[in-house]
């Protein structure tokens, strides 16, 4: 088991030039979710973060001067949209991404935004939202839609 160490990390904003990189991480990422529902294609796992980039409303998170992760915090009406966050496999249950989910969720309490995200259904995702107050709005046979409201 990975020592609970939060790596130092940042945000910076994304590039275009981003693009194949992130496509990369979210295909490892999701890799080991998608193959247990049945639904991991080696092409269309990229293609998808392709297909939905928006460089001005994602960030990169850097560990170590390195592209580490990413996420993307979109404007819908009623609030912000929550998606493509990722962190390296390497960063998994050290903690980073509590503090990255903790400065974007702050951020969002200070705008007075409610977030919406959806996850995969049996995700280890999931258990990091609830301890955020994400509660689940519904779900379908593969994502469990999550919701939660600002706090003041």
């Amino acid at each position: 088991m990975p020592a609970r160490t939060t790596a130092s990390w940042t945000l910076r904003p994304a590039l275009p030039e981003d693009i194949e990189a992130l496509a990369e991480l979210r295909a490892v990422v999701m890799r080991p979710d998608l193959e247990r529902l049945g639904r991991y294609d080696e092409h269309r796992v990229r293609q998808r973060l392709r297909d939905g980039y928006v460089p001005q409303h994602t960030s990169v998170v850097v560990v170590d001067g390195e592209l580490a992760g990413s996420v993307t915090l979109r404007p819908v009406d009623g609030g912000l949209r929550l998606e493509n966050f990722y962190l390296s496999p390497a960063l998994h249950g050290r903690g980073t991404g509590t503090a990255v989910l903790r400065s974007l969720l702050a951020r969002a309490d200070k705008a007075g935004a409610t977030v919406r995200l959806d996850v995969l259904q049996g995700s280890a995702a999931r258990a990091l939202y609830e301890r955020h107050g994400f509660t689940e709005e519904h779900r379908d046979s593969i994502d469990v839609f999550m919701v939660r409201t600002p706090v003041r």
